[in-house]
């Protein structure tokens, strides 16, 4: 399988953030600041240091010129750079609380602003960094701040407890906030990750089918000339025994068809879109899924039969992509984990396909069992053995989620379980006692009905 790990998005998303987003947001800080102070000044008759409240306005001003002057509008930002802007930011506005009351100011608790935009945005070290320099700017303007005086002279100042209070709710809401944009943020961009990982799956996937139909059109259709053309060369070899040298001539072309037709063989399957590959016999499919996974030293042991009432004949399904690499992926699950042997059973009943995969593994542990088939669980049992990793996937433990995502899509409820208790002693446990995994269809949404499994006809004219 051809590596897609440089098709992921990068893990380093910072570099998203345009400079013009926050500038922007400092506009906007820029305009509620001048208003706050107007408001204040003017109506509440508030006796604040006007001078150095305006210059350090003028300050973030100052900064957004320079920056437009500078960049360019669509100049995206490194880390870095947005650590050190929203860095800025949260000096600027400490330095300008401190100015107008510290804590007995409530606009204070604009500070987290800066620290949500970093945890939603930035590496966790870098929103350390902030929380931290944001945390001190916090307990200085506590102690050091310029008081608010009103056009009496009365100083408006909270109780020492409320200011207290103040303090420590300002921190935690640091604290919960960053952690909680973080961890939110951070589940948006796996699933994200996931969800194109499985989009790049099922592309290559139908990409695979669609030139394996192109290949076995062309072997199947070149069969009879190539059948033709050997026969023909033969019975002309023995026309011509007695002239040498056209002997070897029609033995050449002889040899040439032969390897014609090896090459078509070898292909596997490629003109015209092959209307057979669009299904098969629920047997050929699960087989097809199995089949890259037989050869890594495990035994795989595949049954097949009717329950509840089934036919007797196997159903025809359609041979869909999503199908096949959703069930490979919990072959190679198996096999990964198995000891020795992986079961793959397929059973069909009047209203339902199930495909039962099973191995002789440690099964899952029971504490993940209600999270198989999220992104990102990758381990089976603390302390196991590690596993070679998926190099498509970089490790990232997508192989359960894709599955499971590729079979939903075609119609499939799974469920994961263990054979089982894995907490049991060794000689307590069955032979099939590591996971399993059930995947079922109902009949109607992956089988042909009867009258649609008559003849084909004449293959369509492949499009790219």
């Amino acid at each position: 399988m051809p590596n897609t790990a440089g098709l992921l998005p990068p893990k380093e998303r910072s570099h998203w953030i345009r400079l013009r987003t926050l500038t922007t947001l400092r506009w906007a800080a820029v305009l509620g600041q001048l208003g706050a102070i107007a408001v204040a000044e003017l109506y509440f008759g508030f006796r604040l240091e006007l001078g150095l409240c305006l210059l350090v306005v003028a300050a973030a001003v100052l900064a957004n010129i320079v920056a437009a002057a500078i960049y360019p509008e669509n100049r995206r930002l490194s880390e870095t750079e947005t650590m050190l802007t929203l860095l800025f930011d949260v000096t600027q506005l400490a330095i300008l609380l401190g100015l107008t009351g510290g804590l007995n100011n409530p606009f204070t608790l604009l500070i987290l602003t800066p620290v949500t935009i970093s945890a939603t945005a930035l590496g966790s070290r870098s929103t350390l960094f902030l929380a931290h320099v944001a945390y001190v700017f916090v307990t200085i303007i506590a102690f050091y701040h310029l008081p608010l005086v009103t056009a009496d002279g009365q100083v408006l100042e909270l109780p020492d407890l409320f200011q207290f209070g103040f303090w420590v709710a300002i921190v935690i809401g640091i604290s919960f906030l960053s952690l909680y944009a973080s961890r939110v943020t951070s589940e948006m961009n796996k699933m994200s990750d996931a969800l194109l990982a499985t989009q790049m799956a099922l592309s290559r996937e139908q990409k695979l089918t669609d030139l394996g139909g192109v290949v076995a059109a062309y072997a199947h259709e070149l069969g009879t000339p190539l059948a033709t053309i050997k026969l023909v060369s033969s019975e002309l070899m023995d026309e011509v025994e007695d002239k040498p040298d056209l002997r070897d001539d029609v033995a050449l072309i002889r040899d040439q068809a032969d390897r014609c037709r090896d090459i078509l063989r070898s292909m596997g399957r490629a003109g015209k879109d092959d209307l057979h590959m669009h299904t098969a016999p629920l047997e050929a499919v699960v087989n097809e899924a199995a089949d890259p996974h037989r050869d890594r030293g495990k035994e795989v042991i595949f049954t097949a039969e009717p329950i509840h009432g089934g036919a007797a004949r196997m159903p025809v399904i359609r041979r869909r992509p999503e199908i096949i690499h959703g069930l490979r992926n919990l072959v190679q699950n198996a096999v990964d984990f198995a000891e020795a042997r992986v079961w793959v059973v397929a059973q069909w009943s009047p209203d339902e396909i199930t495909v039962r995969i099973m191995d002789d593994g440690p099964g899952y542990p029971p504490h993940l069992l209600g999270r198989i088939g999220d992104p990102f669980v990758r381990k089976r049992r603390p302390g196991a053995p590690p596993q070679k990793e998926r190099p498509e996937y970089e490790g990232m433990g997508l192989g359960l989620f894709i599955a499971k995502t590729l079979l939903e899509r075609s119609g499939a409820q799974l469920s994961f379980a263990n054979g089982t208790d894995p907490l049991l002693s060794e000689s307590g446990r069955s032979e099939r006692r590591g996971a399993v995994v059930e995947v079922a269809w109902p009949m109607d949404r992956i089988a042909l009905a009867p009258e649609e499994q008559g003849a084909l006809g004449e293959n369509r004219l492949f499009e790219a």
